[in-house]
């Protein structure tokens, strides 16, 4: 779950972490009113919306006067910021009207998993206020990296270390790099957070640290935990169909192809993603509707598919284990009482109960394409989106 920086901000003020005065203005006039407040010769205008590349889109402006923190505010508001993480663009619904900052240096500070070495690693950059993906593209060695136990948290030698590489030398300012990398370890572990980003985390002329930017997305599997981060959620910022995947459990991600898939189990999910591509289509997202499914999640998730303008056609591949085969033709007879079937529907079934559910989908009346194998029904698919079947 993905939260705005406003609000990552109230969580590192929370933890005793440096970010400048700022306040969120859901109008011009409230940005205005806002810019006054501050009195700060000038004031930044951000557009509050889960993506990065803000700043390249036109998402953080600059204002020299209230009028024009209101001019701004008032061009950002209730339109759509696109940027190259969302081109499609995200609703600008509040604006972030914060003090400016006297600026020396910048810095990126990043935690999150490494799934290589299977443990949390902190990331600094001096060259902070970029991309860190682009950074790791072109110069990956000025990202330096210190794996931390789970235990113990990270240690303060290990933040000294970093203090030195990125070339911090006075005594202040180290001590205030280490007090702030060690919260936000502790706020990593703390939070359940699967990424806590400053990018940048900058050292003023005056010599404090303070973290202009503040990023936290959490791992949804323990938000059970955290009823009051759970309430931080704006469903205003997610994609409509991963909206309603998300009320019915169903691990649903939109992707930019054609073919509709519908698979039991992440591991085959990519795998059919993978064959529909080698066979020369473009999967139209990620739907892994679980090893419990109810003959209701899998209607639910057939409607998902159907409700996609872009699907040409829908590919429902199903390796009966835990999840039977039967359970998952009723849940495509179910979806197709309710919704009209106006695409070509593959369908491979295998495992537990194959034989009646084969016989389910025969005697149902669909049109359905049938499919021997897994390579059969990508194929299948494939051309069915290309109007060839």
């Amino acid at each position: 779950m993905k939260i705005h920086e406003y609000q990552a901000k109230e969580i590192f003020k929370k933890y005793g972490l440096p970010v400048p005065l700022g306040i969120v203005a859901h109008s011009a006039q409230e940005a205005k009113q806002a810019a006054e407040e501050l009195g700060t010769p000038i004031v930044v205008v951000k557009a509050q919306v889960h993506a990065g590349g803000r700043g390249k889109a036109g998402g953080v402006k600059l204002a020299k006067s209230p009028e024009e923190a209101a001019e701004i505010a008032a061009q950002m508001i209730g339109n759509r910021l696109k940027t190259y993480q969302n081109p499609e663009g995200l609703p600008i619904n509040v604006v972030l009207i914060e003090a400016g900052v006297n600026i020396d240096k910048e810095f990126y500070v990043g935690m999150t998993l490494d799934r290589e070495v299977s443990r949390p690693v902190l990331m600094v950059s001096a060259a902070g206020g970029m991309e860190i993906e682009e950074i790791a593209k072109t110069n990956p060695e000025l990202i330096i990296k210190e794996h931390v136990d789970p235990v113990t948290g990270l240690m303060p030698f290990q933040a000294r270390k970093i203090a030195f590489k990125i070339g911090l030398t006075d005594k202040k300012v180290i001590s205030q790099f280490v007090k702030l990398a060690m919260t936000l370890s502790k706020m990593y572990f703390d939070l359940d957070a699967s990424l806590i980003e400053v990018n940048p985390l900058v050292l003023t002329k005056e010599g404090d640290l303070i973290c202009l930017d503040a990023k936290i997305d959490f791992d949804d599997n323990a938000l059970f935990r955290h009823k009051d981060i759970l309430e931080l959620e704006d469903t205003t910022q997610i994609d409509p169909l991963e909206l309603e995947a998300k009320k019915w459990d169903l691990n649903y991600v939109k992707l930019d192809g054609n073919i509709g898939c519908m698979v039991n189990g992440a591991g085959l999910a990519m795998a059919t993603m993978d064959t529909i591509k080698f066979y020369g289509g473009e999967p139209a997202n990620f739907l892994d509707v679980g090893g419990g499914a109810t003959v209701e999640r899998v209607a639910a998730a057939f409607k998902l598919l159907l409700s996609d303008e872009n699907v040409k056609a829908i590919f429902v591949n199903i390796f009966g284990g835990i999840v039977r085969c039967d359970r998952i033709a009723g849940g495509i007879v179910e979806a197709a009482k309710q919704v009209e079937l106006d695409r070509p529907l593959i369908v491979r079934l295998e495992g537990t109960n194959v034989e009646l559910g084969r016989k389910m989908l025969e005697e149902s009346g669909l049109n359905i394409i049938p499919a021997k194998d897994m390579a059969d029904g990508a194929q299948k698919a494939v051309k069915a989106a290309k109007g060839e079947l």
